[in-house]
């Protein structure tokens, strides 16, 4: 059959114009995370100069194609328990993609977790916040597993035969992923078990039962923890009830003779972020764990821990502000719309000029806390009570600034910045952990209260920092003042209003001290002296946009 259809002529396609890619950014990476002027100052203000170069190099790593694309592929691909091996024996591992393995390698070796403890040198604490500040633009997740080792260790001490032979170990820096017997790896990680899911962070409520053995300082557990993150590491220190009260205990994973503690893991969490890191529900049956510190001093025990990690917590903070400012300030400067680039369009510059107050604010408050941390670790008394009041009020209010501040970064790239592969949904989803992880608000701001009313040399030390500052800015002053007032009327009631005076206060007051002036009067302006709006992007119209944005935005963003 002839077919009566007429032949097609050729058509010619053309190009289509729409399928050109224009007005996008070029890939942020490479870059240097360590350029950021308020970080470089305040580690050589904090006594820790010494390790410039080190952490310039550590900048230039964690802004490399190949460090950012191990951050996407941890949380990409997460991590997956294995409760038993194929012949049905209890194992209880955690399996992680081999870009976890890569950055917990690197921040291991540079310091990062609890290497400053066996670090002589003053400012040793400070050099490992500054890079956990320029290594935290990789990802959040693989801080969890540094910040606990870190904190770990001062807690331990309060068992020296135990801290005698793990402290080598904690603080080295070598990463050597893998349950074996402990004493037989060339490092070690720390974890903590405190919250059970009848009370959180009311852990005297914990129904954890702790029984003595035979062995002096040997107990075995028995019961459920509702949140115990990194359960890959080797040691653990948790709350127990033992006959004498609340305690604290060490619980290796594998026991000297290297078989398995009994460490089933029910369950890893589903979480909002945080996903490249494991979070779970282990149980103890039978578990054998040491005693550290005395029976019925567990929190006076482990709130060493917390207030280490804590701190991490404003770093923490302070990083997903600066890495997401630089994300935003990369954006502006390469995208145009109605006529003009984003970064020369005034209300733009108001935005991030906004947001680059917040995080040098936070950044130079986080390594003002560091350089307390070190000192007082040294023996400062000032120090150490300035520190006890100050890292709770930075813990409640940076990590409060956190979610506001990456939704209002994630908006300047507009509907670029909403979609997955922006990578800024993950820092947004990261963001609230900070103020819920080692306290949520409320916890910390009563903890405020609580040191107030106990320790009053912590009052004495924080206005002694404020004083510093006396006279060199009215709306400081006045605040100082309006401060000293609230302290007379404290009340539960007002805790968070309370504390919040108090971080404000304190920033403003580091920033009149060491910020240059464009900076520092425009922080006291909004945030002190009230000429500001609700949202980011409402300083008045004589603040000094340029100098700001000059000082904060890496030049070759």
């Amino acid at each position: 059959m002839t077919s009566t259809l007429e032949p097609v002529p050729h058509t010619r396609v053309e190009p289509y114009a729409t399928h050109d890619v224009t007005n996008q950014p070029p890939p942020l990476a490479p870059y240097d995370a360590s350029e950021d002027t308020a970080l470089l100052e305040g580690l050589r203000r904090e006594g820790a100069g010494w390790a410039e170069d080190d952490i310039r190099r550590l900048g230039l790593r964690a802004g490399s194609a190949e460090a950012q694309e191990w951050g996407e592929l941890a949380n990409r691909h997460e991590p997956e328990l294995r409760t038993h091996d194929r012949y049905g024996n209890r194992v209880d591992e955690v399996d992680f993609h081999p870009s976890w393995h890569e950055l917990m390698r690197t921040a291991v070796a540079e310091g990062l977790a609890g290497a400053a403890w066996a670090d002589e040198r003053p400012g040793a604490h400070v050099a490992r916040t500054a890079g956990g500040l320029v290594w935290g633009h990789t990802e959040a997740g693989h801080g969890c597993p540094t910040s606990m080792t870190y904190a770990a260790v001062p807690a331990l001490r309060h068992q020296p035969e135990l801290a005698k032979v793990y402290e080598p170990l904690l603080t080295s820096r070598e990463y050597d992923p893998g349950l074996r017997v402990p004493t037989h790896k060339r490092g070690l990680l720390a974890g903590m078990g405190m919250t059970e899911k009848q009370g959180g962070s009311d852990v005297r409520s914990n129904t954890t039962a702790a029984t003595p053995t035979g062995e002096p300082g040997v107990y075995t557990l028995r019961g459920h923890k509702w949140f115990t993150s990194a359960p890959m590491c080797d040691v653990f220190l948790v709350l127990a009830q033992a006959p004498g009260g609340l305690s604290c205990f060490l619980v290796p994973r594998i026991l000297p003779d290297g078989t398995r503690n009994t460490f089933r893991i029910q369950r890893l969490k589903d979480k909002l972020g945080n996903q490249s890191n494991a979070s779970s529900e282990p149980e103890f049956d039978g578990t054998v764990a040491w005693l550290v510190g005395p029976e019925g001093r567990g929190v006076k025990t482990i709130i060493e821990m917390v207030n280490c990690t804590r701190l991490d917590c404003v770093m923490s903070s302070a990083t997903l502000m600066r890495k997401t400012l630089v994300e935003a300030g990369h954006h502006v400067r390469h995208r145009s719309a109605f006529g003009a680039r984003l970064i020369d369009q005034p209300l733009m510059r108001n935005v991030l000029a906004d947001l680059a107050l917040e995080s040098e604010a936070a950044t130079t408050l986080t390594l003002r806390l560091a350089g307390a941390a070190d000192r007082a670790v040294r023996g400062d008394a000032g120090e150490r009570a300035f520190r006890r009041i100050a890292t709770a009020v930075g813990k409640y209010w940076v990590t409060k600034r956190g979610p506001a501040f990456t939704a209002e970064a994630l908006e300047c790239l507009g509907g670029n910045g909403y979609v997955e592969e922006s990578g800024m949904p993950r820092h947004y989803r990261e963001a609230p952990l900070l103020s819920i992880w080692e306290g949520s608000g409320n916890v910390n701001a009563l903890d405020v209260l609580r040191a107030l009313g106990r320790e009053p040399d912590v009052a004495d030390a924080l206005f002694g920092e404020l004083a510093l500052a006396e006279g060199a800015d009215a709306r400081l002053d006045a605040a100082v003042s309006r401060l000293k007032g609230a302290l007379a009327t404290a009340s539960q009631t007002g805790a968070r209003r309370l504390v919040e005076q108090m971080a404000l206060t304190l920033q403003a007051s580091l920033l009149v001290r060491h910020a240059p002036p464009a900076v520092a009067d425009a922080f006291c302006a909004t945030r002190l002296g009230g000429d500001w709006g609700h949202a980011f992007g409402t300083l008045p119209d004589g603040a000094d946009l340029d100098a700001i944005l000059e000082r904060a935005l890496p030049a070759g963003v």
